[in-house]
């Protein structure tokens, strides 16, 4: 079966791999590199998984725990041969790692895990502007189901969450509320 696109052969796949763990600020999962390496309709995923094996096994690649990471090797030998990527291919490439490093950034930048407590579980919470925390507390609840929601609510919305505390805090109606 014909496919169509640029990319074929598992030598242009291992450039490919290797051009867009370059431009990542960190580790990434499997899916999320397989579908950023799949921006070209000439890439199957099998293709993809063997390359990238391959790239692992000659060290250009480092795999922890199902996450990826770009080696020094990977990144000088990447480098040096990126200009082979097809140009459509590239600027696919790299409009798709430049939001997935988005993505990265703000998820290294918000921490919420939890610990079973004697008198309950506590959760604890942090945001980061990537110098070190603007937000961290820790909560209090009654139950792992209470944790896990307050974990995954924070992570999806920490920004809105630090902003909505911040504004209470500053609110000055409240200080007169105390006052009077």
């Amino acid at each position: 079966m014909d496919r169509f696109g640029f990319i074929h052969d598992k030598l242009e796949i291992k450039i490919l791999i290797l051009f867009i763990l370059n431009r990542l600020p960190g580790p990434i999962d499997l899916d999320s590199l397989a579908e950023l390496v799949l921006c070209d309709n000439g890439i199957t995923y099998f293709d993809f998984a063997d390359a990238l094996g391959e790239l692992v096994s000659t060290q250009h690649v480092i795999e922890d725990d199902g996450h990826y990471v770009i080696t020094d090797k990977g990144n000088q030998n990447g480098s040096a041969t990126e200009t082979v990527v097809p140009y459509s291919v590239r600027m696919k490439a790299e409009q798709g790692a430049q939001e997935m490093s988005r993505v990265l950034k703000r998820k290294s930048m918000i921490k919420a895990t939890h610990v079973e407590r004697e008198n309950g579980i506590t959760v604890s919470l942090s945001l980061s502007d990537g110098l070190g925390d603007i937000i961290n507390m820790d909560i209090l609840t009654g139950s792992e189901r209470q944790a896990l929601i307050i974990e995954k609510n924070f992570k999806k919305n920490a920004e809105h969450i630090y902003n909505a505390v911040v504004n209470i805090l500053l609110s000055e109606d409240l200080c007169k509320e105390r006052e009077d």
